[in-house]
Parts: structure tokens; C-alpha cells; sequence
């Protein structure tokens, strides 16, 4: 994490941050987050993110303390972003990286960091995703439809290539995105009860409705499946559209180009909402 932040607009540095401030986040993980890409110092899809924020807030009223509302709008986070950019050097008006907001203990926090280290080689040759977990997610948990600063359960399979799956055995999502599968007649992608996040990259493919030749759909997909799927992109906010060149021991030969597709449609959708 880079070293200027906003709490509630006010820019800040990281160092200064109360503890006390943030301690139902901290100790009991009360709290939700959204990660966005930064491109040239604009921020993709914000008012999508701040929309998925409020919703989370708004469900769990009773336990997490929201902040105020004011802070919470498209304008005056970006009012937050180029402030903090514009008062750190090693970020600058022109910014390209990760922007994180995390909302708790009646707090918003505006933080930076780098994109990863093998951010455009991952772009390139995409993600393999060859093991799998089924003991922790069960349909219809409600928790795991919010990005819950409770994360434990996909921060530690971040980067080994994990795929969870439901006591169905049906597929569910990776540890850091959604899941688009192409099989003979859609791109499938896993109904939001299965669970997975309703990630902000899966609504726009939802939404366009179609890649290239085939219409994009939600639809349970289990491992009994997999023979017929050919090829499978993993979508997230920074990464927006990458492809799975093997998928849980097949190698899925349309991958790149469904990829293509989808970044293509990504892209065009950033364009649009500015």
C-alpha cells in the first residue's frame, strides 16, 4: 500500500491512521471493500463499486456502521482520489495502479497501491486454474454475495490457481474473480446463489449479453460439466478479463479469443460511463 491515503475525503498519511478508528473492521471484519483499476488518474466503474458498497452497507445495518452518505458519492470520491494523488509524488495526476475503498466503523478509506508485479505478463499469457476447493462454500451464502472484509477464505488461496466449488460440486468463483464459461450453445457464468460475488465485471458481460457469437447467461455449471466447456475467462475489476488457458486439468483451447471478447466489451463499457 502506498503511503497517502483519505478517511471520510481528508487526505492523509498512512502512518498517522488511528487504530481506534477502525476497530470493529480490524478485530471482527465488519466492514466491506472494493477494488478498482486506475488508469491515467480516472477511476473504472466507480459508481458501480460505490453501488455494490452502499447495497452491502445497507444490508447489514444492524453490524456494520455506514459512513456518511456524503462521503459515499461518485463525486466526492473522486474529489478524495485527486487530491491524494495530486499530494504525493510517487503517485501523480496521471496515477496508473489499484485503488481500494474499505467501509467500516463509520469510515471510508481511500488507499493506492502498484498494479501487480506480473500485472501485464498475467494480461498476456492469462491465469491456469487447476486445483479446486469444495469444504468451504455452500449454496445460498448470503455472506459470500459481499466483498466482507471477513476474506480469509479467498486471501489464502490467492495466487494457487483455486477454484471453489459448493457441496453440489457446481463451480463458484476464484479467489479474486468470476468465472465465464463457453460451452456449445453460451458463455455460462454462476448464478450469484452458488455463491460468488456479483463482481462488477461479471454485471457488465451479463448486461451486454452477448460475446461475439454466443449469448452470456447465468446458469449452475458442475464438474460434471467440464467436458463440454472449451473455453473459460476469470473477470475482476483490475485485471477486468483474463483467460484460464487449463481449467482443473483440461486445456481449453478458445480461451484467448473469449477473452478478447470479453476485454473488448469491458473496455468499451469503461468508455462509456467515463
Amino acid at each position: 500500500m502506498m503511503g497517502t491515503v483519505a478517511v471520510d475525503g481528508e487526505v492523509r498519511r498512512l502512518e498517522d491512521l488511528r487504530l481506534q478508528d477502525f476497530l470493529q473492521s480490524f478485530f471482527f471484519g465488519a466492514g466491506f471493500f472494493e477494488t478498482f483499476l486506475v488508469t491515467g488518474g480516472a477511476p473504472l466503474f466507480l459508481e458501480r463499486h460505490l453501488a455494490r458498497l452502499r447495497s452491502s452497507l445497507a444490508v447489514h445495518a444492524d453490524c456494520v456502521r455506514a459512513p456518511p452518505p456524503e462521503v459515499l458519492t461518485a463525486t466526492a470520491v473522486r474529489e478524495s482520489l485527486r487530491q491524494c494523488l495530486e499530494a504525493d509524488a510517487g503517485l501523480g495526476p496521471r496515477f496508473t495502479g489499484v485503488g481500494k475503498l474499505v467501509a467500516g466503523d463509520g469510515h471510508l478509506l481511500l488507499s493506492f497501491r502498484p498494479l501487480p508485479a506480473e500485472h501485464e505478463r498475467t494480461v498476456r499469457e492469462g491465469r491456469v486454474l487447476d486445483e479446486r476447493e469444495e469444504r468451504g462454500y455452500r449454496r445460498g451464502d448470503p455472506l459470500l454475495t459481499h466483498k466482507s472484509l471477513s476474506y480469509l477464505r479467498q486471501y489464502a488461496h490467492l495466487g494457487r490457481g483455486t477454484v471453489f466449488l459448493n457441496e453440489a460440486r457446481e463451480l463458484c468463483e476464484a479467489p479474486n474473480g468470476n468465472l465465464f464459461l463457453l460451452m456449445e450453445d453460451a458463455v455460462v457464468t454462476p448464478p450469484r446463489e452458488a455463491p460468488c460475488l456479483p463482481g462488477i465485471i461479471r454485471a457488465v458481460l451479463l448486461e451486454a449479453g452477448r460475446l461475439g457469437d454466443w449469448p452470456v447467461v447465468e446458469r449452475s455449471v458442475g464438474l460434471e460439466h467440464l467436458e463440454g466447456v472449451r473455453g473459460c475467462v476469470l473477470t475482476n475489476s483490475v485485471s477486468l478479463a483474463l483467460a484460464v488457458p487449463r481449467l482443473l486439468g483440461r486445456e481449453l483451447s478458445a480461451s484467448s479469443e473469449l477473452a478478447g471478447l470479453a476485454r473488448a466489451v469491458v473496455e468499451a463499457s469503461a468508455r462509456r460511463e467515463g
